[in-house]
């Protein structure tokens, strides 16, 4: 009697080996659960950088105003008529009074 129990025992153990540890065991499963679930939030964070380039290049296709703005901002560019002002910040070496000695 001893040795069907054991006999059970053991095919138990060899059934359940692959199940839980085997090529597609429910470790290897969990496992890819979790690096889908990475993976995607992964493409929705580059599928709102996508949707923003796209509105991008949509405006520097269609419009003007888009164009106009990179052009001031990256080349310092100015209409005809305009004055361009720059405000520099206080040099602190400078801006001490000398003393005399």
């Amino acid at each position: 009697m001893r040795i069907v129990i054991y006999s059970m025992l053991v095919l138990l153990i060899a059934i359940q080996f692959p199940l839980w540890l085997g090529k597609g065991g429910w470790l290897k499963v969990y496992e890819m659960e979790k690096q889908v679930e990475l993976q995607e939030a992964k493409n929705s964070l580059l599928a709102l950088r996508n949707a923003k380039l796209a509105g991008d290049v949509k405006d520097l296709k269609d419009g003007t105003r888009a164009i106009e703005e990179r052009a001031r901002v990256e080349h310092g560019l100015i209409k005809e008529g305009e004055f361009f002002v720059q405000i520099l910040p206080a040099d602190k070496s400078s801006s001490t009074p000398a003393t005399k000695q």
